[in-house]
């Protein structure tokens, strides 16, 4: 199962606090537990340990994600057309055009319930926007890349 397919990524946060580790990987169980037929996406990259749910094998189909700064050790919870979701209780960070994020410092200050509803409204914008017939592979976990050399505190 998907959920359970951990083992490379906890490899990649062994660099980061303990806590760190423990709330991400529990934001990652918590959007699992929502999206089990998503796929997740996991890049293991320079300045973070960044990692996704998309509707297909593309980043471009990611709703979600999770990310690790390599120097702040910031957790954040972030969607990936985040500017094109509603935020009413403008919670989001983020002045781009596209990305938006929450950052989550511990499980106790997570919004689940606020966020419930960001997900379910970023979800079916990607449904909308994903082509017919192209989540070819569902469920399941990718590594799509690793850097070889990784940016430290």
């Amino acid at each position: 199962m998907p959920k359970e397919t951990v083992k490379d990524l906890k490899q990649f946060l062994k660099p980061f606090p303990k806590e760190v580790q423990s709330t991400a990987l529990w934001l990652r169980e918590f959007v699992w537990d929502l999206y089990p037929g998503c796929n997740e996406l996991i890049y293991d990259n320079y300045n973070a340990v960044a990692w996704g749910w998309s509707l297909s094998d593309k980043l471009g189909d990611t709703f979600c994600s999770i990310a690790v700064g390599r120097t702040s050790y910031n957790v954040h919870f972030g969607f990936y057309y985040g500017a094109k979701i509603a935020d009413p209780g403008k919670r989001l960070l983020g002045q781009g055009n596209q990305y938006r994020y929450i950052l989550v410092p511990d499980r106790a200050k997570f919004p689940k319930t606020y966020i419930k509803k960001l997900l379910k409204e970023a979800y079916g914008n990607a449904l909308k926007k994903l082509k017919t017939g192209e989540q070819a592979v569902k469920g399941i976990t990718v590594v799509k890349s690793v850097s070889p050399k990784k940016r430290s505190k």
